[in-house]
């Protein structure tokens, strides 16, 4: 190889490392100020687009229990319902309503570049107003599930296997399979700026598929199955509380916030 060729080949990596790096900076800003916006949004906006992400997102249980009611008990069974489970998130995602785990990276990011008190008091607004929500929203459509008889009794038999399936890990279980859920929304929430419309929806689809696909927590998705059980007395809200939504909600927070946004801050922190 000759020298001027060697030249030209340290050009282009240096060229594509600075093209890496941009790209890297640019995400976070972008995600940053999305997060600022988020944070000065008033009550009744986080509250109303919370409890329609709550609602949206219960249509995951339903299309994944609609799948389990007409699929034989089979071992590869797990692999076609789960297309479901993608439903309510590409409800919500591309609805861009409020959703609980999209927000352990948005916000955070403002909160790593000024740790203030003023910066602590908003996270804990926006997380306390959008957590509220969803679970409202869960509560609501797990209600009408019940007792509201919208479905055919084979459907509804599904959603509740999907359900009781669900409620058999333990409280411990849902934290430890909470963490990859976590991790893999807020992977997703950075990833999507870099995305065209038809790559958005496919990168939706493959991320959730494998948090269904794998048995992870999802606080919020998972709050609808275990709302169902409580409404028809087969678990105590107690128990559904402490031995599920709070689990999850910290493996969530920990794979989200503790290690992804963690992460990507660090990344990028010499630089912005």
């Amino acid at each position: 190889m000759s020298k001027k060729q060697a030249d030209i080949d340290r050009d282009e990596e240096i060229q594509a490392d600075k093209y890496e790096n941009v790209s890297t900076s640019v995400i976070f800003e972008a995600i940053r100020r999305e997060g600022e916006h988020e944070l000065l949004r008033p009550f009744s906006a986080l509250w109303w687009s919370g409890v329609a992400a709550g609602l949206a997102i219960s249509t995951s249980v339903l299309s994944k229990g609609f799948l389990a009611s007409i699929l034989p008990q089979v071992e590869w069974a797990a692999g076609v319902s789960n297309l479901g489970y993608t439903v309510g998130f590409l409800i919500v995602i591309l609805g861009r309503m409020q959703l609980f785990t999209e927000n352990t990276v948005t916000p955070i990011l403002p909160l790593f570049l000024s740790p203030t008190r003023q910066n602590f008091y908003q996270t804990a607004r926006l997380w306390g107003i959008v957590f509220a929500a969803n679970m409202m929203g869960c509560a609501a459509a797990a209600l009408v599930l019940v007792f509201g008889r919208i479905l055919p009794d084979i459907r509804l038999e599904g959603i509740l296997s999907v359900s009781r399936h669900y409620a058999e890990a333990t409280a411990f279980e849902h934290f430890t399979w909470g963490i990859p859920a976590g991790f893999l929304i807020a992977a997703l929430v950075w990833i999507l700026p870099r995305m065209e419309s038809a790559g958005e929806v496919l990168m939706i689809v493959i991320v959730t598929y494998v948090i269904g696909l794998g048995g992870m927590s999802h606080v919020v998705a998972g709050s609808t199955e275990l709302f169902i059980l409580v409404a028809r007395g087969e678990l105590g809200l107690a128990a559904a509380v402490f031995g599920g939504i709070l689990p999850a909600l910290a493996g969530n927070v920990l794979g989200g916030t503790g290690i992804f946004a963690a992460l990507t801050y660090a990344q990028v922190r010499e630089e912005v």
